[in-house]
């Protein structure tokens, strides 16, 4: 009987004439039609302004956390290679020190130079010449061309060049031109050498 009521009341109920100041004598079941949208409203409402900011925290936090654990593996591998990077740099350390004791100061390039002389009179050769030119600046290294003319046999220009590259400095050999003298067996070598010096804090 309530229920009939309840429907009677909810048909008499005027939708085009809704006073909200008599909202207390609505019927029941239009309050609690009003009751369900506004907690659909306040839901939605909530939804967007704090569930959606929390869903994009959410992202956010997802986003770092694959990051953190990528970092963490990289830090993981090199923590369990430690001692073989330290090794490592040992190493290197090593062979960049024996490298630059390899290389003339400024002071030994006149030495070195006398001993390109040295290797050309051992390998029978004569000098014509041998010339420092223009010293070039690179970024961690400062280069020494050096301009080499000599007459001799074929097999005395090989000795030499085999000489010169196994000297206890660093010396490399480029732009060769090799040519036959006059009215004689006799060759005549125009070579340019490379040397390098370390360039010092001070040089920079």
């Amino acid at each position: 009987m309530a229920f009939n009521d309840a429907v009677d009341q909810l048909k008499n109920f005027d939708v085009n004439n809704i006073d909200f100041d008599k909202i207390g004598v609505w019927p029941l079941p239009a309050k609690i039609i009003v009751i369900i949208i506004l907690v659909v409203m306040v839901f939605c409402l909530t939804y967007y302004v704090k569930i959606n900011d929390l869903n994009q925290t959410l992202a956010t936090e997802q986003a770092k956390e694959v990051t953190l654990k990528e970092t963490f593996k990289t830090k993981s591998f090199e923590s369990a290679n430690l001692e073989a990077y330290r090794a490592q740099m040992e190493e290197m350390n090593t062979t960049f020190t024996s490298l630059l004791s390899r290389l003339p100061s400024k002071t030994e390039v006149p030495g070195l130079l006398e001993d390109i002389g040295a290797r050309g009179t051992e390998s029978g050769l004569t000098i014509n010449g041998v010339t420092i030119e223009q010293e070039k600046v690179a970024e961690y290294y400062i280069e020494v061309p050096i301009k080499i003319n000599v007459d001799g046999g074929y097999h005395d220009i090989g000795g030499f060049v085999s000489g010169v590259a196994g000297m206890p400095r660093i010396v490399t050999l480029h732009d060769y031109t090799i040519t036959k003298k006059k009215d004689s067996n006799v060759l005549n070598m125009q070579i340019s050498a490379k040397t390098y010096r370390y360039k010092t804090p001070e040089q920079e």
